[in-house]
C-alpha cells in the first residue's frame, strides 16, 4: 500500500507501518485511503515509526452498519485502540480532511495521547456548520448530499463512482487529474468502487450532522493542549472563504500556521512541500 511499509489488520482497522523512532500517526481524508501518504510517509519514516490506518468505512478497514461507529469520537476511540495495540501511549498526530477532524476530536478527548498535532486544510467543524456561508455550501455541497438518508446518495454514486469521486478530487482548489499520482489514483478507485465503501463514506458525513455537531457544540470552548500546526492549501476552498489560521486561534493553546501551494488535496499534489513542513514541525 505504501512503498517500503508493511501492511497489517488489527481488529477493524487496516494499516501500514514503517520506520523507527517516535510514533507518528497519519490519518487520511475523503475520498481517499491510507495510500494518500505514499510519497510522505516514507520520508517521515526516516525519523519516526509511522502508522497509516484506513479510517473506519474507508479502504480495507471494516465498514460498520451502525451510524454511531462513524462519529469522530467513535473513530478516535478506534484509533486509540490501535495505538494501544501497537504499544504507543502517546504519539504525534497528522490528519487531512476527515482524518483531521478525527484528529481534532482525539486531541480533545485524549489530550494525554497527542504530543504534537498537525491539521491539514480544515476549519473547525462547529465553525463551518454553525456559520455556514452560501459560498461554502456551494463548494462543500457534498457534506449535505452524502448525509442524505440511505440509499439515495449511495445508489446515485454507485452508478458511476469514478466520475463522482474524481469530481470531488478536482472540485476544491484547482487541481487536475494529472496532478495526482497514477498509482495512488488506482488505489483510490479500487476502494471507492466498493458499494460498502460508498456506504461507509456516506455514513461518515451522516454522522457529522447526526452526532458530531452535538459533540462539537458541547465542546465549543475547548482548546487543544499540545502544539498544533495548521497547514492549508493556498488556493483551496477554505483559504478562499476563511482566514484559516484565525478560525483555529480560539481552539488551540499553541498554534503555528502556514499555507502550502495547491488546493485542498495538496498532500497528493504537492507532497514535497507538505513533507518539508511536517518534518520541520515534528523535529
Amino acid at each position: 500500500m505504501i512503498p517500503g511499509f508493511t501492511d497489517h489488520t488489527t481488529g477493524p482497522l487496516a494499516y501500514s507501518t514503517g520506520g523507527e523512532g517516535p510514533p507518528l500517526l497519519l490519518l487520511h481524508g475523503f475520498p481517499q485511503t491510507r495510500a494518500m501518504w505514499a510519497h510522505i510517509a516514507p520520508a517521515l519514516a526516516r525519523t519516526h515509526t509511522v502508522i497509516c490506518p484506513d479510517l473506519p468505512g474507508y479502504g480495507a478497514s471494516d465498514k460498520p452498519q451502525d451510524l454511531a461507529a462513524y462519529s469522530f469520537r467513535a473513530m478516535a476511540r478506534e484509533i486509540c485502540t490501535l495505538m494501544d495495540h501497537l504499544g504507543h501511549a502517546a504519539f504525534d498526530l497528522v490528519g487531512h480532511d476527515r482524518g483531521a477532524r478525527v484528529a481534532h476530536r482525539l486531541a480533545l478527548d485524549a489530550p494525554d495521547r497527542v504530543t504534537r498535532l498537525a491539521l491539514l486544510d480544515i476549519i473547525p467543524t462547529h465553525t463551518l456548520l454553525s456559520d455556514l456561508r452560501w459560498q461554502v455550501a456551494r463548494a462543500y455541497y457534498h457534506w449535505f448530499f452524502l448525509a442524505q438518508p440511505a440509499p439515495f446518495p449511495d445508489r446515485m454514486i454507485a452508478a458511476d463512482p469514478d466520475s463522482y469521486f474524481q469530481s470531488c478530487l478536482l472540485g476544491w482548489g484547482g487541481a487536475q487529474l494529472s496532478d495526482f499520482d497514477a498509482g495512488q489514483l488506482a488505489q483510490y478507485r479500487a476502494a471507492w468502487r466498493d458499494p460498502d465503501t460508498i456506504r461507509g463514506m456516506c455514513n461518515d458525513y451522516r454522522a457529522t450532522l447526526a452526532l458530531d455537531m452535538a459533540d462539537d457544540s458541547a465542546d465549543a470552548g475547548a482548546r487543544i493542549a499540545c502544539p498544533t500546526l495548521i497547514l492549508y492549501g493556498a488556493s483551496g476552498a477554505m483559504a478562499r472563504h476563511y482566514d484559516v489560521p484565525a478560525t483555529w486561534v480560539p481552539k488551540c493553546h499553541h498554534i503555528e500556521a502556514r499555507a502550502i501551494s495547491g488546493g485542498h488535496f495538496f498532500p497528493d499534489t504537492n507532497p514535497s512541500d507538505t513533507c518539508a513542513a511536517l518534518r520541520e514541525a515534528l523535529g
